[in-house]
Formats: structure tokens, C-alpha cells, sequence
């Protein structure tokens, strides 16, 4: 690490605002082992901690986390520019954590990202590129908006000189490998091999030995070390054979040469990281087509009223956007005049156009039908749904899934082992292998260092990741992370919201039933339920916008999983469920009474207005099942998955969703910490529990569940929490995840198995080991051949992933 012994690291506090907080952090950072001395300064919001080492600092701000207490850092991808292989991302994410102020860091090789989080005041975006420039690598640390078509430019750039390279060194070695394996006897064989075989190997393929030199300064190396040792020992060995021939003539052996070998080494391996790259290219097509989605330029109305065409960049909150028929949406927001159907496919999956007429909302991405409408701006930039959506994706790519934790150890210690594999190769034969021990154990060396791939290894989880992660987009499933991918296929518990999950979260007022009907309580009761937030109330609001007027409350409380109270001309009023009246010992008429379990039987939704001593009127409510929800639920029954549903609804409307649905367990009445209660219980039984849930009320129990699974229709803060979204809020597509989770996950397994299994097998067969048995030694250049299509397969059979159903 950067930092020495006893440096002073200052950690910037959030909501630290008192001398009781400030004790309770300095307490915490107490427990955190590594933290020689320790101090919350409550003026200057920091905690002043003294620390030997960057894991330290990583676990402080985790323990200040774990308090409930914040720490200001920040958060950022940079795209990692000359990496080769597994072993390079091991190293630039080994030198990132090391670096003064970094919480976490991580490269995913397959994304050729690294996310890093960073404590502001301790080090930024240059001191970390300079890190990486120290052992070989650079991080491209442009501006966000420009960044990925910077990043494209450079792969683009990269990948017209690899397939130059590609190119020269097939038609280089081609000769030969011609004249090494029918005209070794032709005059001057060996000088027009050697003439061809040094560009192949010094100019083709200078950029492995200047990246393993590069690794080899800083006492490391990757996967371009083992090239440049293999392809150099084999080139030199021959240089040498040919000019000094009588060193071997005088001890009675054939000076061989093996120009074939190394420059056919070369070849097959820029060939292998060709199509890598083009594979690897495929499997983010997902982020390409939904960055494509986007529109350039828009047509802006003026205040004038004429239209300007603007830049995609230029457009503001407020600006009057014009969309004529077959054009891309290009920023979210509302409707203002004029009306047509939409494409939202892109977005959630769905191929069905959507009406967007007058207040409706529009994406950015979506693609207008045949009408023309004009709308304003209210989200620009990254803040548009589908910004967000494309950061998601991206962060989700670029997550690892726990299992790769496994791998990216063994990818760190693959080269040395692999190198001290190939030295001891090398004794063996020479020990071992009688007159031609010397030459067949360089071979032998050199076979063992090209057929080794680390690359197969580093890639075999994060492509696949990737591709299920596209694919979920894709489909209108957002996927958060790799690791509720990999878990999900492990649900066997699902607890299902009733409002807005199984039913369409549109309730409707059906009926009213009044005490004594006079206009001055209908004004109250519109004021009370203009104030909640609860779609009920919205309902009730809907209906009485037409005939009530809104009054001044003196006073207004929302009682979470009951209701409302609140107090207008001295008098308090109350508006809720039954159990709210109940525990105020307020009256109700037999009447109401009877109307209220005639409707609960209908599964209406019963909710209650009353005044500070009797019950004034009961509502109706009702609430359609969506249209996809039954075939939905028999689904994921028919896939062996328990399922529960619990409601804050009275218990008649529950049993009558429940029936109408064929869910077998149910819960009514239940308050939202009361479903995160549910929820570990579940837990302690054994239970894998995915939450499906659209409202704030359902984020406490999404936070608790393994696999949390939010409606796009629903609030912001249940999207935040949880850790896939249905953009659709279609409960089918719960089946579809699950399904990708497993296809995902034996994808990985599939990948893992060739992997390890090639390099098991070929290690041991370069080496030699089937020579005492049958007399088998494998050739260089086939090694090669097999290095470079490892990890071809590996990425080819992650995108056999984008095929599945």
C-alpha cells in the first residue's frame, strides 16, 4: 500500500450531527481491527483514523455504513485501457486497493472495467490513472458523456491494427511452416525461415514482450509474459542452431530450428485474440443497442413557435419537444398536446404500442408510431429512464458474481505456477531425457508456456454474466448485479404485494355509502385524502375532484398501515381501515356495517371516514387483477416455488384475490415491517425468499430478501432497493429471470468446466507425460492453435446464451 505505518486517514461523516452520534461512530470504528487511533470530529463532520494498511480504511467506512451513518466517497467506472488477459486485470485491480483513500476496487476482464470507490478528499481520478500507468496500463478518465464513444473509438482503432497484424502474420508464417514440415532440405531453408519468422516474432509480436517486460519491473507477470518466454526461447534456440550447427554436430546431434513454432505461436495467438475481441464485442451488444436508442438531434419548439433542430446535448428541463411519426423519443417527459401510439419494447419488453395522449408520460428510446405530439422535457440527460437503465446494465456487467471470487484467485497464481511448471519440465527432461534431454525439454518448456490460458479462466464467468445481463435488458428485466443473477436461480419462496404487483395498482372508487350525505363532510374527507400519498387515496380524490372542494386542515398525520388523521375546525377525523376505528373507540352504524361486509365479500377494498366519535361513511374500492398475473403465478407454482401474498387490505378482499388467483398462502392486515418479519421467517425455515413488491411500503422487506424484485411502475425508492426491475410490472416476467438465472449460471459452470479442464489436460500433456507411454510429445504450434481458440470457445459459448428462449 502507498500509505505507511500510522498514517492519519479522515474519513468525511455524514449525519453525524450530535455528540451522541459522534460517540456511537467513535465506538464502532473502536471495533474495527487495524485502527491504532481513532477520533470523531463533530465541527469538521470527519473521523480522523490512524491506519497501516488500505484494507483498513475499506472496513472503517464499512463499519460507519453498518451504523446507519454515512461516508462521502465516490463511486466511478473507468474503462482500463492494454490489458491481455486475466492476470492483467488481477494486477490493476491489486494496485487500485492498494492506493491511499480507495474503499473497493474491481476489474471485470470481460468488460475491461474498473469500478472503484474512493474517498474524495484522499485521492482522485488522475492519481489513480497515474497507479495504473506505473505497471503498464492506463484508465481513460474522460468525461462521462463522451466516454463511450471515446471507448469505442479506441477499441475500434485496436481492433484495425490486430486484424493487420493478424493478417501479416498468417501470410509471414505460412511459408514457414511450409518449408519447416516438407522442404527442410531445400538450399538455404533455414535462412528463409529465419527471414520470415523475424518480423512474425519482432515486429508482430513486439507488444508481448514489451507488456511482459513491462510486468516483469514490477516483479509480476500475465499471460504476455508466457508468450514472449515461449516465442523468444523458441526464436533465439533457433538463431542459435542455425548459426552455431557445428556445437550440436560435435556432440553427434541435428541442430534443429523451430522458426515454424515460434512464429506460428504468434500467429494463432493474435488470430485467438481477434476473434476474442470480436466475440467480446457481441456480448455488449445490448448496451450498444440500447445506447443507439438515443436520438441526436430533436426538433425544438420555440417561443415563438417555430422549430429549431437542437443537439441531444442542448435540451433542458421545460424545453417544448416536437415528435413527428417514425421518430426516436429523446428525453422523458409529459405529454402537452396532440396524441399517438408508442413503441416501448426497447425499454420493457413489450411488443404492444402504448396510447400517450395529453399528461401521459413519455421515455427516452421509445419510438413514436404513426401520430405526432408535442411534449416537455422533464428528465434530460443521465437522468432519463433510459440513462439510467443503460448505467444499470453497465454496473450489472461489470458486477462479479461470487463465484468469480474463486477464479480471480487462481487467475492471480496461474502464471507463476504455470512458469515454474515449465522450469521443472525443463529439469526433468534434462535430467531424465538422455541425449536429446536438452532439446525436447525446451520444447516441452515451451509447450507448457504457450498452452497455459489464463484468459479461458478470467473470462468464462463475466461473459456469460454479461449476456444474461444484455438479455435480461433486453426483455424488460433489469438486473442490478451478478449476484441476485446467480442467486435467483435458488428461489424457491416468492412473496408477492398484492396493490400494484398481482393487481394493477389502479384502484377505482365502485361505491359510497353515506351516514348522512351532506356536502361539508365530503369536502373534509377530499381535503384528508388530497394530502396522502396511498393510491387509495388517490382513488377516493379522483372521485370527489368533481363535487368537493379542498379546505384548510389544521393538522395532518399519515398512520402508516392504518390510515390518516387529521384535525379542521376543532374536530379530528379519521380515514382508514376498520382496525384505525376500532382502536379509537369510534362507533359504527349498523348500516355502514352491513354495506361494508357486502363489499368485502365482492373482494372490494373497504376503507372508512369517520369523526372523532362515529363512523360518517364507508368506500368501495376496487381493483383489477392484471391480465397477465394468474398465468403468472401458475408458472411459477408449476416450477416448484412457494408463493405468498401479503396485503394491508381487510381480510375478505385478500381471500377473494387469493382465490381468484390460486395463491394458496395469504396474509391481510399486514403492515409493511410486518412483511420484512414475514420474510425472515421464511429465512430461518431454509427458505431462498425473492420480494416482489412496487411501493414504499414494500422496501423494508425488499432490503431483507435474498432476491428483491421491484415494478417499474411502482416508486422510486422500491427500484432503488431492490435488485432487479420489471420495467413492465408484468408478473411473467418473474419466470423469464428465474429461467435466465439458471441458463446464466449453467452457462458459468459450462465455462468453468472447459477451463479448467483444458488447462488440467494440456499442462501436463505439453510437458510430456504421455512420452514414456506411447511416445507422444505435442507440437508447439498446436498448443498455440489450442491456447487461441480456449478462450474463443469460452466467449462463443456465453453467447449461445442471447439464442435461448
Amino acid at each position: 500500500m502507498a500509505t505507511g505505518d500510522n498514517e492519519i486517514v479522515f474519513l468525511p461523516l455524514e449525519d453525524v450531527e450530535s455528540e451522541h452520534c459522534a460517540l456511537i461512530v467513535d465506538k464502532g470504528l473502536a471495533q474495527v481491527k487495524g485502527i491504532e487511533t481513532h477520533k470523531v470530529e463533530l465541527n469538521n463532520r470527519r473521523a480522523a483514523i490512524t491506519v497501516s494498511g488500505a484494507e483498513v480504511v475499506s472496513e472503517a467506512v464499512k463499519a460507519v455504513k453498518d451504523l446507519g451513518y454515512g461516508v462521502t466517497t465516490v463511486k466511478h467506472a473507468f474503462p482500463v485501457l492494454g490489458m491481455t488477459c486475466a492476470s492483467c486485470a488481477g494486477s490493476v485491480e491489486s494496485m487500485a486497493k492498494h492506493q491511499p483513500g480507495v474503499v473497493s476496487a474491481s476489474v471485470n476482464f470481460a468488460t475491461g472495467n474498473l469500478s472503484v470507490e474512493y474517498l474524495p478528499n484522499m485521492t482522485d481520478a488522475s492519481k489513480l490513472q497515474q497507479a495504473v500507468q506505473a505497471i503498464g496500463y492506463d484508465l481513460l478518465v474522460t468525461d462521462e458523456s463522451t466516454q463511450q464513444e471515446t471507448l469505442e473509438a479506441i477499441h475500434e482503432e485496436k481492433f484495425k491494427a490486430l486484424k493487420t497484424k493478424t493478417l501479416w502474420a498468417v501470410l509471414l508464417s505460412l511459408p514457414v511452416v511450409v518449408i519447416g514440415m516438407f522442404l527442410m532440405d531445400m538450399p538455404y531453408a533455414n535462412q528463409i525461415m529465419w527471414a520470415f519468422s523475424t518480423p512474425v516474432v519482432l515486429w508482430l509480436g513486439k507488444d508481448f514482450f514489451v507488456n511482459a517486460w513491462k510486468q516483469a519491473k514490477h516483479r509480476s507477470a500475465n499471460m504476455d509474459t508466457l508468450v514472449a518466454l515461449s516465442t523468444g526461447i523458441a526464436y533465439l534456440f533457433s538463431v542459435f542452431n542455425m548459426l552455431f550447427a557445428d556445437f550440436w554436430h560435435q556432440r553427434g546431434l541435428h541442430a534443429h530450428v523451430y522458426f515454424e513454432a515460434a512464429s506460428v505461436i504468434i500467429a494463432f495467438i493474435l488470430l485467438g485474440k481477434l476473434l476474442e475481441e470480436k466475440a467480446k464485442g457481441n456480448t455488449s451488444s445490448a448496451i450498444k443497442k440500447l445506447i443507439g436508442l438515443q436520438p441526436k438531434t430533436v426538433t425544438v419548439i420555440q417561443s415563438d413557435g417555430t422549430e429549431l433542430q437542437t443537439p441531444i446535448e442542448s435540451i433542458t428541463t421545460g424545453d417544448m419537444i416536437l415528435v413527428k411519426p417514425g421518430e426516436k423519443i429523446a428525453v422523458d417527459g409529459m405529454v402537452v398536446s396532440g396524441s399517438s401510439y408508442v413503441d416501448e419494447s426497447m425499454l420493457s419488453g413489450e411488443p404492444v404500442p402504448v396510447l400517450k395522449e395529453e399528461h401521459e408520460k413519455v421515455f427516452a428510446g421509445t419510438i413514436n408510431q404513426k401520430g405526432s405530439f408535442r411534449f416537455k422535457a422533464v428528465k434530460v440527460g443521465k437522468d432519463t429512464m433510459l440513462a439510467q437503465i443503460i448505467k444499470m446494465v453497465q454496473d450489472a456487467q461489470g458486477s462479479k458474481a461470487p463465484v468469480q471470487k474463486l477464479v480471480d484467485k487462481i487467475a492471480g497464481i496461474f502464471v507463476p505456477v504455470v512458469m515454474g511448471i515449465a522450469v521443472l519440465t525443463f529439469i526433468l527432461w534434462l535430467s531424465l531425457g538422455g541425449d536429446n534431454g536438452l532439446v525436447q525439454g525446451l520444447l516441452a518448456a515451451v509447450t507448457v508456456l504457450v498452452i497455459a490460458c489464463p484468459c479461458a479462466l478470467g473470462l468464462a464467468t463475466p461473459t456469460a454474466i454479461m449476456v444474461g445481463v444484455g438479455k435480461g435488458a433486453e426483455n424488460g428485466i433489469l438486473i442490478k448485479d451478478a449476484e441476485s443473477l446467480e442467486l435467483a436461480k435458488k428461489v424457491n419462496a416468492i412473496v408477492l404485494d398484492k396493490t400494484g404487483t398481482i393487481t394493477e395498482g389502479k384502484p377505482v372508487v365502485t361505491a359510497v355509502k353515506w351516514l348522512n350525505n351532506n356536502q361539508y363532510a365530503q369536502d373534509v374527507l377530499f381535503s384528508i385524502e388530497k394530502q396522502s400519498e396511498h393510491p387509495l387515496a388517490e382513488a377516493v380524490v379522483k372521485h370527489l375532484e368533481a363535487t368537493a372542494k379542498s379546505l384548510s386542515l389544521s393538522s395532518f398525520d399519515s398512520i402508516t398501515g392504518k390510515g390518516a388523521k387529521a384535525a379542521y375546525n376543532n374536530e379530528t377525523y379519521w380515514v382508514g381501515n376498520k382496525k384505525l376505528l376500532t382502536a379509537n373507540n369510534i362507533s359504527i352504524a349498523d348500516e355502514l356495517q352491513q354495506e361494508a361486509d357486502k363489499w368485502g365479500l365482492e373482494s372490494r377494498t373497504v376503507i372508512w371516514f369517520a369523526d372523532g366519535s362515529k363512523a360518517l361513511a364507508v368506500i368501495a374500492i376496487s381493483d383489477k387483477i392484471k391480465e397477465t398475473s394468474v398465468a403468472a403465478i401458475k408458472q411459477m407454482q408449476a416450477m416448484g416455488i412457494d408463493l405468498y401474498m401479503l396485503t394491508g387490505d381487510n381480510e375478505a378482499t385478500a381471500k377473494a384475490i387469493a382465490e381468484q388467483t390460486g395463491i394458496g398462502h395469504y396474509k391481510a392486515e399486514v403492515l409493511p415491517q410486518h412483511k420484512a418479519d414475514f420474510v425472515k421467517e421464511l429465512q430461518q425455515r431454509g427458505k431462498v425468499v425473492a420480494m416482489v413488491g412496487d411501493g414504499i411500503n414494500d422496501s423494508t422487506a425488499l432490503a431483507t430478501a435474498d432476491v428483491s424484485i421491484a415494478m417499474g411502475k411502482g416508486s422510486d425508492i422500491a427500484m432503488d432497493v431492490a435488485k432487479m426491475t420489471i420495467i413492465s410490472s408484468d408478473l411473467t416476467k418473474i419466470p423469464q429471470a428465474i429461467t435466465l438465472s439458471k441458463q446464466t449460471v449453467a452457462t458459468i459452470k459450462q465455462n468453468l468446466f472447459w477451463a479448467f479442464i483444458y488447462n488440467l489436460i494440456g499442462i501436463p500433456i505439453a510437458a510430456g507425460i504421455l512420452y514414456p507411454i506411447n511416445g507422444f510429445l505435442l507440437n508447439p504450434m498446436i498448443a498455440g492453435a489450442a491456447m487461441a481458440l480456449s478462450s474463443v470457445s469460452v466467449v462463443g459459448n456465453s453467447l449461445r446464451l442471447k439464442w435461448k428462449k
